[in-house]
């Protein structure tokens, strides 16, 4: 199994962009919380939220292998329901997110960019932010409209409540803000 650290690392000889990188990091934050939530591997979790855009800067404009691209790069590394899952977070690639893996790497994807352009335009960034606030800015359409909303509420498909996935989400970037740039 792949840590954390050697999961960061490939992302790194990979991804050159720092926010995206962040990203990912942050995405493997709320991906690890989910599984502490779930009961699951919340290191698989992390490392699946963490790797699943590896292949972000190597596809160019084919966007819809973006996802299948990532899993081959890590087939070695993660079981196959964890390669499902990072295919499965874009569609496109004609996965389909089903299990609660699946869908909770989609929601967490979407969710990690709202809550990112949220603590952008606070003082004090990440700390603080409560629920709430992300609940206010879902329903603003034009704030981080490039954030698929959908995708955010597919965590009542799996059974949890909105504003618990946004604590959830908060609480586990909360963990990386100074890693990611966002602490105080």
């Amino acid at each position: 199994m792949i840590t954390r650290d050697e999961s960061i690392e490939l992302v790194k000889m990979n991804v050159k962009n720092k926010n995206l990188v962040n990203h990912m990091i942050g995405v493997g934050a709320i991906m690890k919380g989910l599984a502490e939530h779930f009961g699951e591997d919340p290191h698989l979790w992390e490392a699946v939220g963490i790797l699943h855009d590896i292949d972000y800067e190597t596809f160019g404009e084919d966007f819809a292998n973006h996802g299948a691209k990532s899993a081959e790069m890590v087939k070695d590394l993660l079981p196959d329901d964890a390669i499902k899952a990072i295919r499965s977070h874009n569609p496109l690639t004609g996965y389909n997110p089903e299990s609660k893996f699946d869908i909770s790497l989609l929601a967490a994807d979407a969710i990690s960019g709202l809550i990112v352009a949220n603590a952008l335009v606070r003082p004090n960034r990440m700390k603080g932010m409560k629920a709430k606030s992300i609940k206010k800015r879902m329903k603003d359409k034009s704030f981080a409209r490039q954030i698929n909303r959908e995708n955010v509420m597919m965590c009542e498909d799996i059974g949890i409540q909105f504003s618990e996935f946004a604590t959830i989400a908060i609480k586990a970037m909360e963990s990386v803000a100074d890693q990611i740039g966002l602490g105080n």
